[in-house]
């Protein structure tokens, strides 16, 4: 007896992906269309850069998805989550990554991902050093110290933590993706997540101030 062949049919658990996840998230289609053709990190690292700098003119904030999107301007944390929403569109995993500074700076998020078992950085920066990273490190801690020279205030080395990665599945869509205003429920799980040491243990390590010419050079800004 010949067996028939099986019918393909499409499997309605499959979770969307593209426009059609971003329309689903909560996204206007407009928005879901225009990050789901960003598809790789190097595109959308490039479409962060282009965004203007958020100044906080108004004072502080942490604004979702698609609120940086309607105001066309976004400062680190606010890129990091474009960048999440835009890899889940992509069909990847959106993590992130909060790298802890010392008292008198601030911290730093990243959106991570993940090539032939190594570990890249998307990141917006008015500095032009705490950028886009290839994916060339091995580990967490390796992407994380690639920003230590250059994570300072004036001439003093400030990066001291880094996090485990965090998915932003976890999150409602409605608290990063959609939300009309300060995601402070993110931004704090951000914080309080599980962070490693980037100095040695015990006591404390002296760290040489940068010279007086990369002090010079970190003072350039993309958006003055």
């Amino acid at each position: 007896m010949t067996a028939r062949p099986r019918q393909h049919r499409p499997d309605a658990t499959r979770p969307p992906t593209g426009i059609a996840l971003g329309v689903h998230l909560g996204l206007p289609k407009n928005l879901a269309v225009t990050l789901a053709g960003l598809r790789t990190p190097e595109r959308i690292q490039d479409f962060v850069t282009r965004l203007d700098w958020n100044r906080e003119s108004a004072g502080r904030t942490a604004r979702s998805v698609a609120a940086s999107l309607r105001h066309g301007e976004a400062h680190c944390v606010e890129a990091a989550f474009i960048a999440a929403c835009s890899l889940w569109l992509a069909g990847e995993p959106p993590l992130v990554m909060d790298l802890g500074a010392a008292r008198g700076d601030v911290d730093h998020v990243v959106t991570l991902f993940h090539r032939r078992g190594y570990w890249g950085a998307i990141s917006k920066s008015n500095s032009p050093f705490l950028r886009y990273r290839d994916p060339i490190y091995r580990s967490l801690r390796e992407l994380a110290i690639s920003f230590f020279p250059q994570y300072v205030k004036k001439r003093r080395k400030t990066l001291r933590t880094y996090s485990a990665s965090i998915n932003m599945r976890r999150f409602e869509p409605t608290l990063w993706v959609t939300h009309p205003g300060f995601c402070h429920e993110v931004v704090d799980s951000l914080t309080a997540a599980r962070h490693f040491s980037i100095l040695p243990p015990g006591p404390a390590t002296p760290l040489r101030p940068i010279d007086e010419i990369e002090a010079r050079s970190n003072l350039l800004r993309d958006h003055p």
